[in-house]
């Protein structure tokens, strides 16, 4: 009987024991090297005027023991380049430049460990970050999922296509759909993978508001029902949610997938969008991750790392965590 050959994916969870790391929030530790964000490309614009810095914070994550390295083009769309005056093929260049500083950065840290027998890392695979619609619009709507009525599925088809197959012909290992907020956006990924025959596995991420649903208010059931559908989408999960949100959702996914769970929440701070500022978790804290990341483990979670606030320190808790409970 033939048997599929597995993806590097399914290699790189089975060689681990069930259970890799992805990385955490990019933009916090761009700050923190200096780099100034504020801008509506976000983590984005260094890729036009630091991309040293991103290829430093790809480093910080792979010594904290990062399996999966996400790209820096979240929020890097063509249309945001052309809004900076940037010309196509500059903008082009651009996500190809995310992919190449990711691929270089695990390439160097993997010759530098290999030469150590003792080492524990595996060498990592790099995911070409594509951020929803909503992140382009960088109003807040990937956490609302309501694109308005001229927003149809083949409007986002031909929003995101050109990107995709850009950063596909980049050379990443993995396509890491983000912060989906709707059933719509994740369907036009699933038919865009299909119709340009996207050979590398990729997984689609919803977040949630309310711990319960999409921010769309369309259940998960729902959504889940497109994405199931697709061979070439790997992994489903969710990003950018509160971590106390992500037990009962791992839960609730197992119930509603086979496909392997991934889950990356935020640090648990929440955004004052009035006073501009981060407000302290009352509940989560960074040493909290590593008791967390062995519970969602065994619910079920076959990728798990951080998102917005997090830092190699959570990736570093949580990849010790990971490899001491197996």
């Amino acid at each position: 009987m033939k048997t599929e050959k597995k993806s590097l994916l399914q290699d790189l969870i089975e060689i681990s024991g069930g259970c890799v790391v992805t990385d955490g929030g990019f933009a916090t530790q761009l700050e923190k090297h200096g780099a100034s964000i504020n801008d509506p490309l976000w983590s984005a614009i260094s890729l036009i005027k630091e991309p040293h810095l991103i290829k430093k914070v790809h480093l910080e994550y792979l010594e904290a023991g990062a399996d999966i390295l996400v790209t820096s083009s979240y929020q890097a769309t063509l249309p945001g380049f052309l809004s900076r005056g940037l010309s196509i093929e500059e903008g082009e260049s651009l996500l190809q430049r995310s992919v190449k500083l990711a691929v270089e950065a695990r390439d160097g840290f993997w010759i530098s460990a290999k030469r150590n027998p003792e080492n524990r890392y595996r060498k990592a695979l790099v995911a070409a970050s594509i951020g929803s619609y909503g992140a382009y619009l960088a109003d807040g709507s990937e956490y609302r999922g309501l694109y308005g009525p001229d927003v149809n599925l083949e409007k986002l088809k031909d929003f995101h296509r050109r990107r995709l197959q850009v950063l596909v012909e980049a050379g990443p290992d993995l396509l890491a759909f983000e912060t989906i907020p709707n059933k719509l956006e994740a369907q036009a990924f699933v038919e865009l993978v299909e119709e340009l025959n996207v050979e590398i596995p990729s997984w689609i991420c919803f977040t949630s508001v309310d711990g319960e649903n999409a921010p769309s208010g369309e259940s998960f059931q729902d959504c889940l029902e497109v994405v199931n559908k697709s061979s070439k989408v790997e992994a489903v999960g969710i990003n950018c949610a509160p971590p106390h949100f992500i037990e009962s959702l791992i839960s609730k996914f197992k119930q509603l997938t086979k496909k392997a769970i991934i889950v990356y929440p935020n640090s648990g701070e929440v955004w004052d969008g009035i006073a501009k500022k981060w407000l302290p978790s009352k509940c989560f804290h960074d040493d909290d991750f590593g008791f967390h990341a062995t519970r969602w483990r065994d619910l079920g979670a076959k990728i798990i790392g951080g998102c917005c606030r997090t830092t190699p320190s959570t990736i570093q808790i949580i990849s010790n965590a990971l490899r001491n409970n197996i």
